[in-house]
């Protein structure tokens, strides 16, 4: 069955979808700047609590926006989808692509490692804009070797290429455009075609980019003014890229961070790259634009001052498809034996680390939701290290290990109305609300609590964050205070006689 992969990954994260709530570092943030723009009727110039925020462009926040008009307020489950669809596309791109020179069961094994693979698998229910620029510019790129090859209108394979470029700088920024930019150049010098850049990188790109960022700084400048289009060119983009003043890391960052962020198949990718190089395999034009992206978009990535994981996203079909599309050719031995086993293993023992984890009441796994999710990695390592063992195909083994990863995905999803207590603000502010309709006020106070001011999302109101000094003259308003309950003890004694309700790893004080 051709779609038989996306609809299991999409069973597999439905509980996921429909029982999580929002994490408040991002994803609340995103929803409280959608719910503003909305008050204020902005669409290019957005903010966060009164203050400028040009960090993203628009284009995510109008989808969240426009599903805050459809359903009229925000389903996590319908959000998700503007991260679980891209990843989709992204991946049946990639295996559209390489079935031609792989065929079709290393195409479909290379969709399978995409889809599972941690940082990735992750980000396709997450609400954030980084897939969505994953997607533009993996369709950037497939339109772009088509445009080599001679495949398909021209013309409008030059339009189409100008678009998703647009597309992915306006998802989430500059890397949008930098990174295909870097990794087709790169491509075009190695194969000979230097003097062919302006075919792909001529008139019709630059004009078509040019006249829709026109466009888009235009509408900035008009609804934000010049110092909102000057954060938006210069701040978020200059600084950030020079010397960041958020997610500053050093240059060698991402050579740690991959081993993670590709979990379980990092060591699997790695080796059949490594092999294949190393082999000095001869590598079709396909092969040599899918590793001019990936190292191209290391180094601009390394040479960027800020980094973080997710900035990793762009590289992963490169990088998978990169590695499926070689497997054919992998020779047989210890080290690829050994970047099957161990995942294969760490698989297996899944179900007695979540039942010594649901026996000492570790977080996240006191339910038996977390025991089934054990159970069902257990089975897939099992059923791999068999298929290991009987010497089948990397394919054959990757697919238990797939399948099971899955499968645990699907019952821990069940687990969240247990744990979001500990994950998010919802249940915390379901509980302040029922306390202020008793209490007959809408005055809502906070201590300790980071990212609480977007806690406007839930309660419909502003939310006040207060430090130590401002305890006291809190104490004596009539409303309900929020606190961690690691800095409960700083509260005042006329707070702690008010008494505190828990939920969670928060505590809640109605003031009287």
């Amino acid at each position: 069955m051709k779609y038989r992969l996306y609809i299991l990954v999409l069973l597999a994260f439905v509980p996921l979808m429909l029982l999580r709530d929002v994490t408040p570092n991002n994803e609340l943030r995103y929803l409280s700047i959608a719910d503003e723009a909305i008050r204020n009727g902005t669409l290019f110039a957005f903010t966060n609590h009164g203050v400028p925020y040009a960090d993203k462009p628009p284009l995510y926040f109008w989808l969240l926006m426009a599903g805050k008009a459809l359903f009229g307020r925000h389903c996590v489950w319908f959000l998700s989808l503007f991260s679980l669809v891209p990843a989709f596309v992204t991946a049946f791109t990639m295996g559209r692509w390489t079935a031609g020179e792989s065929g079709e069961r290393l195409a479909r094994t290379g969709e399978l490692l995409l889809l599972t693979c941690g940082l990735f698998a992750g980000m396709a229910v997450f609400l954030r804009m980084d897939m969505l620029m994953c997607m533009f510019i993996t369709l950037s790129v497939r339109t772009f070797y088509d445009l080599v090859d001679g495949r398909g209108n021209v013309r409008l394979k030059r339009v189409l290429f100008s678009l998703y470029l647009f597309l992915a700088l306006f998802s989430k920024g500059p890397l949008g455009l930098l990174l295909p930019l870097a990794g087709t150049v790169t491509f075009l010098c190695v194969t000979g075609r230097g003097r062919t850049l302006g075919r792909y990188w001529g008139f019709t790109t630059w004009a078509v980019l040019a006249v829709l960022l026109a466009a888009w700084f235009l509408a900035a400048y008009l609804e934000g003014g010049s110092a909102y289009l000057h954060n938006l060119l210069f701040h978020q983009t200059v600084d950030r890229a020079v010397d960041s003043f958020h997610h500053k890391e050093p240059f060698y960052y991402y050579l740690v961070a991959y081993w993670y962020s590709f979990a379980p198949w990092s060591l699997l990718l790695a080796y059949v790259i490594v092999d294949g190089l190393r082999r000095k395999a001869a590598l079709s034009d396909m092969q040599k634009l899918l590793l001019s992206m990936v190292c191209a978009s290391l180094v601009v990535l390394s040479a960027v001052s800020s980094k973080i994981q997710v900035y990793l996203l762009p590289v992963f079909p490169f990088a998978v498809f990169l590695a499926s599309s070689m497997l054919g050719g992998v020779r047989r031995g210890r080290l690829l034996t050994l970047s099957l086993a161990i995942p294969a293993v760490a698989f297996a023992l899944g179900l007695p680390f979540a039942a010594w984890g649901a026996v000492h009441g570790m977080p996240y796994m006191d339910n038996v939701w977390a025991v089934l999710a054990g159970a069902a990695l257990s089975v897939g390592g099992v059923f791999a290290v068999f298929r290991l063992r009987a010497g089948r195909t990397v394919t054959d083994v990757v697919r238990p290990l797939g399948v099971g990863m899955l499968a645990g995905v699907f019952f821990m999803g069940f687990s969240f109305p247990s744990i979001n207590r500990l994950l998010g603000f919802g249940e915390l502010c379901g509980e302040v609300r029922r306390a202020a309709v008793r209490q007959h006020t809408e005055r809502y106070f906070t201590f300790g609590i980071g990212r609480s001011e977007n806690m406007d999302v839930y309660l419909g109101t502003s939310v006040t964050p207060v430090g130590e000094a401002g305890l006291d003259s809190v104490a004596c308003a009539r409303g309900v205070l929020m606190v961690d309950t690691t800095a409960a003890g700083k509260l005042p004694p006329r707070l702690r006689r008010c008494g505190m309700r828990t939920v969670g790893r928060y505590g809640v004080v109605v003031m009287k």
